[in-house]
């Protein structure tokens, strides 16, 4: 399959599940799987990665451009109103992150590489984590500096491929009693520093190889199809969140990671006992 096609429906699926509770990343590392991108380098991978999460990270700008700006009209006053503390809370949440990102970002980078058993796994621990937050009752409690900091610890395991950011951080939001839609507008801004902050260092820093953004056209590519898709779903997840039941997600995060399992298991008996000539 041409490279660019590849990219293009990474993008698609990157783009419809970032704001789904379903993994994002979990799903790219099966995509590449199942695409055959197998021969791509640890950098070239994770390029495509970080470029198809800043596409959503974009998408996210665009759909909330009107709270962002009232953030930013309110952090402009130099007053602790509502949207400086809103403000402070995330920069709380970034913290585990941002240390996690840091000390131990080439182990992060090697889990990135279509590791099934590891995404399987980390799929069904997302899946039992939504069944927990079903059950918790609606509430009217917003997002309080506690609940940030330990939200942002669940974003930081989220860095794992197979455990859902937003179905981490909307769960352990829900489950600490926030309402459902204050932890779903907290837990798709909060991400945004973080992408773009990543970025950041990655360009200035020259932390992935030549090889690694040699073929641009298919980042661009995968970055439209991703962007794109992606403001289809914020909005839809916005829409879904008021009336939807997240154990849809949590029996569909279960099956997928059960079929990722089972694939595994399968390419390891197929290597490990190769039929007889």
């Amino acid at each position: 399959m041409h490279p660019a096609i590849q990219a293009a429906i990474l993008g698609v699926v990157q783009g419809l599940t970032e704001f789904l509770p379903v993994s994002s990343s979990g799903h790219l590392e099966l995509g590449k799987v199942i695409l055959g991108t197998d021969h791509l380098s640890a950098d070239e991978s994770m390029m495509m990665t970080v470029v198809l999460h800043a596409a959503t990270a974009l998408s996210t700008i665009v759909v909330f451009r009107k709270d962002i700006g009232e953030l930013i009209s309110g952090i402009l006053k130099f007053s602790w109103n509502e949207e400086t503390r809103f403000a402070a809370k995330i920069i709380v949440s970034m913290i585990p992150a941002v240390i996690v990102g840091l000390c131990f970002e080439s182990q992060i980078e090697s889990w990135f590489t279509g590791n099934l058993l590891l995404v399987g796994g980390m799929l069904c621990v997302t899946g039992v984590l939504l069944f927990l937050a079903d059950r918790a009752r609606d509430t009217d409690k917003q997002v309080g500096f506690v609940t940030a900091m330990i939200v942002g610890v669940s974003q930081a395991v989220a860095i794992m491929p197979g455990i859902s950011r937003s179905g981490a951080t909307i769960s352990t939001s829900v489950l600490l009693g926030v309402d459902r839609l204050r932890a779903a507008r907290f837990s798709f801004l909060m991400v945004v520093p973080l992408i773009l902050g990543k970025m950041a260092k990655d360009i200035l820093s020259g932390e992935f190889s030549a090889s690694a953004s040699d073929d641009l056209p298919s980042l661009a590519i995968g970055f439209v199809a991703a962007f794109l898709t992606g403001m289809l779903a914020c909005r839809w997840m916005i829409a879904l969140v008021r009336s939807s039941k997240l154990w849809w997600f949590a029996i569909y995060c279960l099956i997928v990671g059960a079929i990722a399992i089972g694939y595994h298991a399968i390419g390891y008996y197929a290597i490990a006992m190769p039929l007889p000539a």
